[in-house]
């Protein structure tokens, strides 16, 4: 199945890009999405009329990211969760958790954002996490995990 990209996608292409892929790929995610259209002549048409709105929307897009990456760096995020003696957790600190803590926070972020690149934290300490804010920036943020008093 061959599509045009409607805006970046990760590992695929750019907004414009004609790709092939697929077509479970392109039928029951990016189309429904709305991350691409099917290569049709009338699309390709369609497309190129709206090219430059497109190309502004996206460029917005990325600006917000980054404007918000840069909020992003300025906060310290401690997690407190219940520990044993040796340090190790009851439980353990995830994607939801650590979403939850930067809303709090006063920045929202949904769980999906969360790269968690070792699975989830199980020990006291503090840990890189990379927030995947826009397909081109990428925020790593240290956040720390205390015991509870």
């Amino acid at each position: 199945m061959e599509v045009i990209l409607l805006e970046k996608v990760a590992n695929l292409g750019n907004l414009g890009d004609k790709v092939i892929i697929k077509p479970g790929y392109g039928r029951n995610y990016l189309v429904p999405q709305g991350k691409a259209v099917p290569a049709t002549a009338s699309k390709i048409a369609e497309f190129e009329a709206r090219r430059a709105e497109l190309e502004k929307a996206a460029a917005e897009k990325l600006s917000a990211a980054q404007k918000l990456g840069n909020e992003l760096n300025k906060l310290q995020i401690v997690i407190t969760q219940k520990a044993g003696d040796e340090g190790r957790l009851f439980g353990s600190v995830g994607t939801h958790n650590i979403a939850e803590a930067i809303t709090v926070a006063g920045i929202a972020i949904e769980k999906h954002q969360i790269r968690l690149p070792n699975g989830a934290i199980r020990h006291i300490g503090e840990y890189p996490i990379d927030i995947n804010l826009h397909s081109d920036v990428i925020v790593t943020l240290t956040i720390k995990v205390a015991a509870e008093a």
